[in-house]
């Protein structure tokens, strides 16, 4: 007895498809190869410049009623062009998300615990809370970023972010909760296009939650080295992908050396990772996927993908797909079970009951160069 019938198999391969092809993110580039061993670190140093100034002192009222964009971003610019940090005290501060916050060269944006930046309603397809667009050296930490998603007064658009990161190096984004975007709670990628492409480098992500985000909790465009570590994506829903995190430079650049640890992708309505083509040297390193209505992680057509040490189960779908195109693959010492979930639950069944056939890891036949070992996976009739 199959462990789905045809009608399932229709429905999966119809899904697996529109899951594939669905993520049609805009920005994309490329940037130098990553030659260093371990370059990657949680507690990066990135230069800060030693003035420090407080909103409240430029007129921002953080009463979650007045329009706080021109305050905050006078404080900004107050800054000599060595940088600083700019402090933003509890309280709730709304922003002109089509203004933006816009960050400069070595300079810290520091939220307390208690701070809130909150969109204003807009019916833009595109808007941005905080922007760091071809600047180097910035810290992003603390506090608190809110989308309008519940409230956006517009019904096209999927390009509403939380943070973006784009054509800027040595980014550390740490201890933030970014949450209710129209797109993107957080993006790292390049400005421009064709030969003007500036693609972002060395940038880290500690400890950040993103969470009921419209399209995804983050996406990553062309950069080379980006590590996030410690942090959760969750709950993304409204617009496909859906994914927790979407991997997808596209052709305008490539996106190299990819370092997710300790991270989890729960609970997303598309898959918890999915990768594309133009992207090398991927590591995913104690990660947990979960309870993601597509995959736990798919991979379309990426070259050089580690997956050691973590646990993917319950997923709808299979647990990792390595689909077509896809090359030079380790997938070693995972627990990797329970997945395909969507038959048992069609079927009132429990996931955890054994299955009939493979559920757990799917590798095309055009996919070259993958390796299994030391895997637990679901055991079988």
């Amino acid at each position: 007895m199959p462990i789905m019938g045809n009608s399932q198999n229709f429905n999966f391969t119809s899904r697996r498809k529109v899951l594939a092809a669905a993520a049609a993110l805009a920005l994309t580039a490329v940037a130098l190869p990553a030659s260093a061993t371990n370059w990657w670190n949680p507690t990066p140093t990135v230069s800060i410049g030693s003035a420090s100034v407080n909103v409240r002192n430029f007129g921002a009222m953080g009463n979650g009623s007045t329009d706080d964009t021109a305050a905050i971003q006078a404080a900004v610019n107050a800054l000599p062009s060595t940088g600083g940090t700019v402090e933003v005290p509890a309280g709730t501060y709304m922003i002109n998300a089509l203004k933006a916050v816009n960050l400069r060269s070595h300079t810290r944006l520091l939220l307390d615990t208690g701070a809130t930046l909150q969109a204003i309603p807009n019916s833009a397809t595109r808007y941005w809370v905080v922007k760091a667009w071809n600047v180097n050296n910035v810290e992003i930490a603390g506090g608190t970023i809110l989308g309008e998603r519940s409230r956006h007064l517009g019904t096209t658009g999927e390009w509403g972010y939380g943070v973006n990161v784009s054509g800027s190096s040595y980014v550390y984004i740490h201890d933030i909760s970014v949450a209710n975007c129209w797109g993107d709670g957080l993006m790292v990628g390049a400005t421009g296009s064709g030969t003007t492409v500036v693609p972002s480098y060395s940038v880290t992500l500690n400890n950040v939650k993103s969470n009921n985000n419209r399209r995804q909790g983050l996406s990553i465009l062309p950069s080379t080295q980006v590590y996030v570590v410690n942090s959760s994506f969750t709950g993304s829903n409204g617009t496909l992908p859906q994914a927790g995190i979407d991997i997808e430079p596209q052709t305008q650049g490539l996106t190299r050396s990819v370092r997710l640890e300790n991270t989890t992708l729960s609970n997303n309505v598309g898959n918890g990772l999915e990768v594309h083509l133009n992207v090398s040297d991927l590591t995913l390193n104690k990660v947990t996927a979960q309870n993601n209505h597509g995959f736990g992680v798919y991979t379309g057509g990426p070259s050089g993908v580690v997956i050691t040490n973590s646990n993917i189960t319950t997923n709808y779908l299979f647990g990792i797909s390595i689909s077509s195109g896809t090359h030079n693959v380790q997938i070693a010492g995972n627990t990797i079970q329970w997945n395909y979930a969507l038959w048992f639950y069609q079927h009132n069944q429990s996931p955890y009951n054994m299955g009939w056939t493979p559920r757990d890891i799917s590798i095309a036949s055009t996919a070259t160069n993958v390796t299994t070992s030391n895997n637990l996976i679901s055991p079988m009739k």
